[in-house]
This record gives C-alpha cells, sequence and structure tokens, in this order.
C-alpha cells in the first residue's frame, strides 16, 4: 500500500538473497536480466490497466450508433469495469499460488489483447460486452497482482517501484483518451480501428513475460524461502508475545508473508467499513467520469477531439498527484483535511458541468482530475488503518472488494438518468450529491486508529 511505502522499504532491506541466486555467479547474472525484463514487464502492463476504459469512453457516441445501444445500455456498459474488478479481482490469488503472479499478469494481458481486437467486430452489444468482460477480466487480475510482482521482486523498492507502476498507469489512461479520437481519424474514421488499437499495446505487454516464465525456476524469488520466512515470523512473533511485547520494530514479521498474522474480524472495525465506502464512493466518481465526462463535453458543444483532450486532462492529474498526495497523507496523523480539500475540487468541478459545462471545460477538467486523486489517497490509508502486514492485507481485500461492488450502480443509473431526462442535468446532480457522504465517510476513514484495535474492541 502506498501508505505504508517508506516504512516498509525500511523494513525489507534486510531480506535475504532467494537461495535460487545466492552463491551462483550465473545466477546472480540471471537474476538481474530478468529484473530488467520485470521493470519493463511492470510498466507494460501499467499502461495497459486503463485503456480498455478510457479509449471506449471517448468514443462512446459512435459505439452506441454503431450498435443501435440506448442510454440505460451504455450506462449497463460503463458499469461493466467495476463489476469485473470485484467478481474477477478475488480470483487472483488463488491463481497467483496455483500458476505463479507473474504467469497470471502474463495471461491477463493476453486476455486483455484478445478482448480488444474482437470486440469492436462482434456486431452486437451482447458480443461487444463479452468481449470487454473478457479485457476486464486480464485488467482485474493483473491489477490486484501487479503489488504483489513488485513487493516479491523489489521488496527493498517498494515505494519507488510502486511509483513507477502508479505513473505509467495513469499515463496509459490518459493518453488513451487523448490519442483514441485522433487515431480513428487517421486509420480512416472507423470508430473499430480506433479501439482495436489498443489490442497491439497489451499483446506487447505480454513479451516481457515470457523470457521471466521460462526461466523463472532460477530468476524467480523462491516460494519454498518465502514459507520459511513466514514460519520464522510466527515463530518471532509468538516469543515476543510470550514475553509481553509486541512485535519488534523493524522484525521480520513485518515485513513477510501476511498468513504468520491471526486472521482479524475486519467487519467489526468502523474504520473498515467507513474505508470501504469512500473507496467505493470514489471509484464510483472515476468510472463515470471516465465513462461518460467526454460525452458530457461533447454534448454541450465541444469537438470529439477537444473532449478526449479534457478527459485525457482529468487523467493525467494523476501521475504527479499520485506521488504527492501519498507522501502528504503520511505525515499527517489524520487525512481528513486532504479528503475535504479533493471532495471540495469535486464539488466545483460538478457545478461547472452544470452552470458552463463548455466556456470552463478546462477548469472543470482539471478540478476533476484533482478530485479524482481520491484513489492514491485510499490505497495510502489502507497502509496507514492497519499495523501489521496481514491487517493491511485482509483491510486492502475488504476495502476493494466491498468498494467495487458498491461503485457498480453508478454508471449505470447515469446512463438511466440520462436516457430518461434527455439531459446532464440530473446526471451531474447525482454526482454532486455523492460526493458529499464521499467526504464524511472519507474524513471517518481518516481518523488515527487501526482496524486491529477496533476489531479487538469490538470482540
Amino acid at each position: 500500500m502506498m501508505g505504508g511505502m517508506a516504512s516498509e522499504e525500511t523494513r525489507t532491506i534486510t531480506t535475504p538473497t532467494p537461495p535460487a541466486t545466492r552463491g551462483k555467479t550465473g545466477g546472480t547474472a540471471t537474476r538481474a536480466w530478468a529484473t530488467r525484463l520485470v521493470v519493463v514487464g511492470i510498466m507494460l502492463s501499467a499502461l495497459n490497466l486503463r485503456p480498455a476504459i478510457t479509449s471506449l469512453g471517448a468514443l462512446l457516441e459512435e459505439v452506441r450508433d454503431g450498435l443501435g445501444m440506448s442510454g440505460s445500455v451504455a450506462g449497463l456498459l460503463t458499469s461493466v469495469p467495476p463489476l469485473c474488478f470485484a467478481v474477477f479481482g478475488v480470483m487472483a490469488p488463488r491463481l497467483a499460488r496455483r500458476f505463479g503472479p507473474a504467469a497470471v499478469v502474463c495471461a491477463g494481458m493476453a486476455a486483455i489483447a484478445v478482448g480488444l481486437a474482437v470486440r469492436p467486430y462482434t456486431g452486437s452489444t451482447a458480443g461487444f460486452l463479452a468481449a470487454s468482460a473478457l479485457a476486464l477480466m486480464g485488467i482485474a487480475v493483473s491489477n490486484v497482482l501487479m503489488p504483489v510482482i513488485v513487493k516479491r521482486w523489489f521488496p527493498d523498492r517498494v515505494g519507488s517501484m510502486t511509483g513507477l507502476y502508479s505513473m505509467f498507469l495513469a499515463f496509459g489512461t490518459s493518453i488513451a483518451a487523448a490519442a483514441t479520437v485522433p487515431m480513428t481519424r487517421a486509420l480512416g474514421g472507423s470508430w473499430q480501428s480506433g479501439l482495436t488499437v489498443w489490442a497491439a499495446l497489451a499483446a506487447a505487454a505480454v513479451l516481457p513475460w515470457l523470457p521471466v516464465l521460462r526461466d523463472r525456476g532460477t530468476a524467480e524469488p523462491s516460494a519454498a524461502r518465502a514459507q520459511e520466512m513466514s514460519a520464522e515470523d510466527a515463530s518471532a512473533e509468538d516469543a515476543s508475545t510470550a514475553a509481553g511485547g509486541g512485535a519488534p520494530a523493524g522484525s521480520r514479521q513485518g515485513r513477510t508473508a501476511e498468513g504468520a498474522a491471526p486472521a482479524l474480524r475486519i467487519t467489526r472495525s468502523r474504520t473498515a467499513w467507513a474505508l470501504a465506502v469512500f473507496f467505493g464512493l470514489q471509484a464510483t466518481a472515476a468510472y463515470i467520469t471516465m465513462g461518460w465526462m467526454a460525452q458530457i463535453f461533447r454534448d454541450s458543444g465541444v469537438s470529439a477531439g477537444t473532449a478526449g483532450l479534457l478527459l485525457a486532462v482529468t487523467m493525467v492529474m494523476g501521475v504527479p498527484l499520485a506521488f504527492v498526495i501519498p507522501r502528504l497523507a503520511t505525515r499527517l496523523p489524520q487525512q481528513g483535511p486532504i479528503v475535504l480539500a479533493l471532495g471540495v475540487c469535486g464539488l466545483a468541478g460538478y457545478a461547472g458541468l452544470y452552470f458552463a459545462p463548455a466556456s470552463g471545460a478546462w477548469a472543470w477538467a482539471l478540478l476533476l482530475g484533482v478530485s479524482n486523486c481520491s484513489f492514491p489517497l485510499a490505497l495510502t490509508m489502507v497502509g496507514m488503518r492497519a499495523k501489521t502486514g496481514g491487517g493491511v492485507a485482509q483491510l486492502s481485500a475488504f476495502a476493494q472488494s466491498t468498494g467495487y461492488l458498491i461503485s457498480i450502480p453508478g454508471p449505470l443509473l447515469v446512463g438511466v438518468l440520462y436516457q430518461s431526462s434527455g439531459g446532464w442535468g440530473l446526471p451531474i446532480a447525482l454526482m454532486a450529491a455523492l460526493m458529499l457522504p464521499q467526504m464524511a465517510v472519507g474524513v471517518l476513514a481518516g481518523r488515527d486508529r487501526t482496524v486491529e484495535d477496533e476489531a479487538a474492541g469490538a470482540a
């Protein structure tokens, strides 16, 4: 989690060299070579985690006309991403245990490539939805496992590698929004071609993982050693507890497999629930923005190309702020002020969309881009609201799975309101109204407390 990067980096510096490479010159060279490929794989994979969504948002009007979609069905289409993230993301840990996280991410990139190549040519709304779901399944499992790969391969550089991953994710999000319409025109004006081109980027992301998988017996960190370290950590924690103290700061217990820690009754924590609802509401705002904002600007008289650029500006705000906000958050005992500041930016952006969508379009895009940086703040708070690695893992799984389920109805409801009212007044009012509970639960989630203490107190 981003909120725990600094401390996590400090704790993991002394992680032993995996036995597959320790004491072997050839093994060390193989490890270094594989590590470079993993860095390339992480960057290319991160680039592919959002273009399937933002490229569609830029051409949603053409897709609707080409497939004969109603506004309600288009709203369903914009609700598919969080649904797939909630459903398929749950499968990722089990698949990783069986096949390894690198293999699953490689398969995820392949699924994205196939889904994006197929969906424009299915000829029906149902086929388009099914192919989109295939691509989103690949995104879902890769989204969950990328932090696992970062921690496995770069235990002493978790913060910097997560920052690199976040930067490329935001860059991929924005470049797809900005470039899809111009590329569509350059390819003859066919929306099918404009959407299909992103399959090539996903196919390229498969390539770095193939040599890693081929040589993973010597290059990849040892699972046996990870289990050994988990056992050592559990013993250390038991010894510390028996002595009447907690796990010592900087001990292995804080930096290893989450399985050594006892399971929390996470649902007994009010902070966990507040964070889950905050995550869900910020995800709702993000997917409404990615799916509908370009259309809002186009309906107000902005050209398709400019609308795509405006969406890109909103998305690209996540590149610098993904570094700034987590670092600021970790310096504050409570993150409520940041939550409120981001919420005010969101309310101002929605007010601008309602009263003057075209004349102040660039300002509203910037404000909504700042507001959508609640995502890195949510990840930071996940890391800060738990004491142990096991607690962070449980809180992350609970907050994200519950949050994505909460976010599913939002884009669909926006489509229904747009279809029934014939304009954007009611949908924008809904977006602004949802910002108020987001700010309220965000303040609760940002209080200086941990889920372990709350769960123990509720027992």
